[in-house]
């Protein structure tokens, strides 16, 4: 069995964070561990409480993991202080991890900021070079690059740029204020675009958690970047598809949609 590992925070109503990851990494036959940043009291309505894990913790669960069961992937998300990002780059270079899908939770798709200064910097610094592919969305690569984005051509010129100055494959995702959530890959060589389905849910917590780990994952097993996107974005129009709807807010995906059977 392939094995995927997911550094981020703790979401306790399930949703998002380290247990959409590792629903999603299940779901897609992969075995996931995880090494947790924070614990977060949230639910669909908001975030209402954060908890922070020491740096020396974190890198006693990587250290944990790495000597153990070695993982074929890494996914990194929710990080908000900048020793955790400077003591998990620090980790995947030193056991030269491979497949490394960063999320860079920067800003939220509805313009908070989620990471101060100092750490998005750091995060661009240490954690984008060792990258095989980083998913901002929007207003993140808006961070990242200064380019107003308000178009397709908007997005390839940011994504063109953040490549050429880190190194890494780019998978910008536009959202629904740029083009009904059309996603563009560029590594370089290609530009990629994925075409989102129409999907009528509301119930979106958790999506930009869960396409990271769904490339992960595919990642994990063996597919190249562009099949490992794809592969995610159709599970995640089919989480949404299925129409889960629990909690007042802004709900969860059906992480389990397409796994049946007697268990």
């Amino acid at each position: 069995m392939k094995t995927a590992l997911t550094i981020a925070g703790s979401d306790c109503s399930g949703g998002a964070g380290i247990q959409a990851d590792i629903k999603t990494m299940t779901a897609h036959g992969v075995y996931a561990m995880s090494a947790i940043t924070a614990l977060t009291a949230q639910n669909t309505t908001g975030v209402y409480g954060i908890m922070e894990s020491t740096p020396e913790f974190l890198a006693n669960q990587l250290d944990c993991i790495f000597t153990d069961i070695y993982p074929d992937a890494i996914k990194t998300g929710m990080m908000a202080d900048k020793r955790l990002i400077q003591t998990t780059a620090e980790k995947l270079v030193y056991y030269k991890a491979k497949n490394i899908v960063v999320d860079p939770v920067m800003v939220s798709t509805s313009g908070s900021r989620l990471l101060t200064e100092d750490g998005v910097e750091c995060m661009m610094k240490r954690l984008f070079p060792i990258a095989t592919v980083i998913t901002p969305n929007v207003p993140e690569a808006q961070v990242i690059t200064g380019i107003e984005i308000h178009s397709a051509d908007d997005m390839l010129a940011a994504a063109q740029a953040i490549h050429k100055k880190y190194g890494c494959a780019v998978l910008l995702k536009g959202g629904h204020s740029i083009n009904d959530a059309n996603d563009l890959l560029y590594d370089g060589k290609a530009v990629c675009w994925f075409y989102g389905e129409r999907i009528d849910n509301p119930n979106t917590h958790g999506t930009g958690c869960t396409l990271s780990s769904a490339i992960a994952s595919n990642l994990a097993k063996g597919y190249n970047l562009v099949t490992a996107v794809e592969k995610a974005k159709k599970y995640i129009s089919s989480a949404l598809a299925d129409g889960l709807n629990l909690g007042t807010g802004s709900g969860p995906l059906n992480h389990a949609f397409d796994i049946t059977g007697d268990f």
